[in-house]
C-alpha cells in the first residue's frame, strides 16, 4: 500500500469523496453532516492523503490545521471493496505522524454518533483518542462524537 499527498483531481478520488459524502447523509440529518466536499478539501489549511495498491484507490484521510499547535482529522473514508484490510489504520497512522511532525500538541476529530460509525470510534479509540467537547467552531449535536489525541504535554507558560 502506498499513502501519497493527493491534489483531488482525479476521477477515482472524486468518486469516493462522493460515496462518503452519501454514506454521511444517509446516517445523519443535514445540519449534522460535517464532511467537505471537493473545494472545500482544496483548502490551503488542508492537506489530503490518498492510499493505493496498484492503480486501485483504498481509502483517504486529510489533516486540517485549526492553528499551529492543534490539527483535525478530515474524510476519512475507506472504499468499499478494501473494509478490514487495515487501510483506514495506515491512513490513520500517517496523519498522526504527520501532526507529530508538524509538532501539534493535539489531534482531533468529529464522526457520527450512530451505530454505522461504531467501526471509526474503535478505531479512533484504539489509537488513544478520547472523547471531548466540541471543537474549533463546532457545537453540540447528538448526531456527532468529538474525540482528541494529546500529542504532547502543554507547557506551562511561566
Amino acid at each position: 500500500m502506498i499513502i501519497r499527498e493527493d491534489d483531488l483531481r482525479g476521477e477515482a478520488i472524486a468518486s469516493l469523496l462522493s460515496a462518503h459524502l452519501d454514506l454521511m447523509r444517509s446516517n445523519s440529518p443535514p445540519e449534522s453532516v460535517h464532511a467537505l466536499d471537493l473545494d472545500a478539501l482544496r483548502g490551503p489549511e488542508i492537506t489530503f492523503w490518498t492510499a493505493w495498491e496498484s492503480a486501485q484507490l483504498l481509502g483517504c484521510g486529510a489533516l486540517r490545521e485549526i492553528d499551529e499547535r492543534h490539527g483535525e482529522i478530515k474524510s476519512m473514508h475507506t472504499a468499499a471493496a478494501a473494509r478490514g484490510k487495515g487501510v483506514a489504520r495506515r491512513l490513520l497512522q500517517h496523519i498522526i505522524d504527520e501532526a507529530r511532525r508538524r509538532s501539534y500538541r493535539r489531534l482531533s476529530l468529529e464522526t457520527g454518533s450512530p451505530e454505522v460509525f461504531a467501526p471509526a470510534r474503535t478505531l479512533y479509540g484504539d489509537f488513544g483518542f478520547q472523547t471531548c467537547g466540541p471543537f474549533a467552531g463546532y457545537v453540540y449535536d447528538p448526531f456527532s462524537v468529538y474525540m482528541t489525541l494529546k500529542l504532547a504535554q502543554e507547557r506551562d507558560p511561566a
